[in-house]
């Protein structure tokens, strides 16, 4: 095989120029550092803009609007990610992921010139637009510069900016708000995003690529309008309308026909936005499922926790980022360590069995807190918790990746991606309305009428709230807050032996590499064969 640290450096060959190691290394770490900063973008934007939402409303108004600043931004990340994946595989990967960029802080700069609520949900809308395409852009663009066998170790990185993001997050968005007022946790994106630009631009060199076939603009609507419809049934069910409201009952109907006209169609289409064949690889479709029980369990976890510390456990809201950090902080280390185990062994299948197990263990422990568990023993069960995220979720991107051909990568990177964001909303929608359920039913059960009131319009109390309450009250609702949590967590663990069966099923081709040096080793039927980064054109 070709000396495959070609295909791992931006193409100093492509310009006419030496393909010196050393300055094709640098390179590479510039435009990682880039890629480094776009996804900490679209990871922290989320997690900043939540802990600034009370001072937005108490400035712009509109509470029974509120929702919509969230739901806006997830709706259009969600349902522009797989087509950002295909203009990126259709029109070439850098300027799809600069013109994401661009969107994104075109949205954050007008979000924060934001005068009313509605105009700042249309513009939160416009920043998710731009999210969409960093997400995948990010992931694609390694799938391109780094060869699979290296590929691990980079992932790897991109799990800690997740993790580093969540902690960061909402201590960052509280300073910033309390400093410099809230519109600068949308104003705080635009440096950022220029030097992301600027890396990108000058150092990230990729073959030019023009696709005579035109945009699937009707499998493009279809699943827009199928994931949307999705999105916000698992958002407003349990909360803005009930279950089996004529509402939701719509919007059920209108998702399930939109998608199932979206796999028809993409059977019939020239360029399909998501080519179905893509599924016929056994991993790519495995992967899909894990990815999607990892994100259902992984924000169920991150919005449960730091709830039960702060009602149950008497941990402050204003830490409420750091009490994460036994789970995040073994999610991150072990994710450095799956990535470069990979990356010197060529073999992944260990992460996915291991994960799959520390992930239902971690949920199982967590289901059986109570009232008198302490926050070190939490911390234990956290940490279990995040070590078997870390084995899933960079390995689950790695391995979906070499799965398909390099032209599907994109395709193969935004169906990832999406199918990890579609399980979140699942998780945080069914763990929130069984958590829910059961905060109600024993608040009722230990404080009888007064119960039922105390949380008749919200199982989720802030601490102001709570500290109003009588003892008994709020007795009760830290044993209801207890058994919300044995519920949830519980109903996760179930869940996650999916992903445990599906990870058992998982075909090892060991990942081609540096180190390889035969024409073919390592390829198997499943493994789709890697092409160089920069031809000579």
């Amino acid at each position: 095989m070709a000396d495959e640290t070609k295909a791992a450096a931006p193409a100093a060959e492509e310009a006419g120029q030496p393909a010196e190691g050393g300055k094709q290394q640098r390179s590479v770490r510039v435009v990682l550092m880039a890629l480094m900063i776009a996804m900490l973008l679209a990871m922290l934007d989320n997690m900043i803009v939540g802990t600034a939402m009370p001072t937005i409303v108490g400035e712009l108004g509109g509470l029974e609007h509120l929702t919509w600043v969230v739901a806006a931004y997830t709706l259009a990340t969600a349902a522009s990610t797989p087509i950002w994946g295909k203009l990126g595989d259709m029109y070439g990967r850098k300027g799809t992921f600069m013109t994401s960029i661009v969107i994104f802080l075109i949205g954050s700069a007008l979000s924060g010139m934001a005068q009313d609520m509605g105009q700042l949900i249309g513009f939160r809308a416009v920043q998710g637009l731009g999210a969409g395409g960093l997400m995948v852009g990010v992931m694609a663009i390694i799938g391109d510069l780094i060869p699979p066998r290296e590929r691990g170790k980079y992932q790897g990185m991109m799990a800690g900016v997740m993790a580093f993001a969540m902690i960061l997050g909402p201590l960052v968005g509280g300073s910033i708000t309390d400093h410099w007022g809230w519109r600068w946790s949308f104003y705080i994106n635009l440096p950022l995003g220029v030097v992301a630009l600027i890396a990108v631009s000058a150092v990230l060199h990729l073959p030019k690529k023009r696709v005579q076939a035109k945009i699937d603009y009707l499998g493009a609507a279809l699943l827009a309008l199928g994931i949307s419809s999705i999105v916000l049934v698992t958002t407003w069910g349990g909360t803005q309308y009930a279950w089996g409201s004529a509402r939701i009952m719509e919007l059920t109907g209108i998702g399930v026909a939109a998608l199932v006209g979206f796999v028809f169609w993409q059977t019939k289409a020239a360029a399909p936005v998501m080519p179905l064949h893509i599924f016929r690889s056994r991993n790519f479709t495995l992967m899909s499922t894990i990815g999607f029980i990892t994100g259902f369990v992984m924000f169920g976890a991150v919005l449960f926790l730091p709830l039960y510390q702060q009602s149950v456990q008497g941990a402050s809201a204003t830490n409420s980022g750091l009490l994460l950090l036994p789970m995040l902080g073994a999610m991150l280390a072990v994710s450095m360590v799956a990535g470069r185990v990979t990356t010197n062994s060529g073999r992944y299948k260990i992460f996915p069995l291991v994960g799959s197990v520390l992930m239902i263990s971690g949920l199982f422990l967590l289901s059986q807190m109570d009232t008198g568990t302490t926050r070190f023993t939490s911390g234990l069960y956290m940490a279990v918790l995040g070590a078997g995220m870390g084995c899933l979720m960079q390995i689950t991107m790695l391995v979906a990746q070499n799965s398909v051909e390099m032209k599907d990568m994109g395709v193969a990177s935004s169906s990832t991606t999406l199918f990890r964001t579609l399980g979140s909303s699942f998780g945080v929608a069914i763990m929130g309305a069984l958590f829910n359920h059961r905060v109600q039913d024993v608040m009722a059960e230990r404080a009888g009428a007064l119960g039922s009131k105390t949380t008749e319009k919200s199982a989720q109390l802030d601490a102001a709230s709570l500290a109003k309450l009588p003892a008994a009250a709020r007795d009760a609702y830290q044993h209801a807050v207890s058994a919300g949590t044995h519920s949830a967590f519980l109903l996760g663990s179930v869940v996650a032996v999916v992903a445990l069966v599906a990870a058992v099923f998982v075909k090892e081709v060991p990942l081609k590499g540096a180190g390889s040096s035969k024409p073919g080793e390592g390829e198997a039927p499943d493994e789709a064969p890697q092409v160089p980064l920069a031809e000579p054109v």
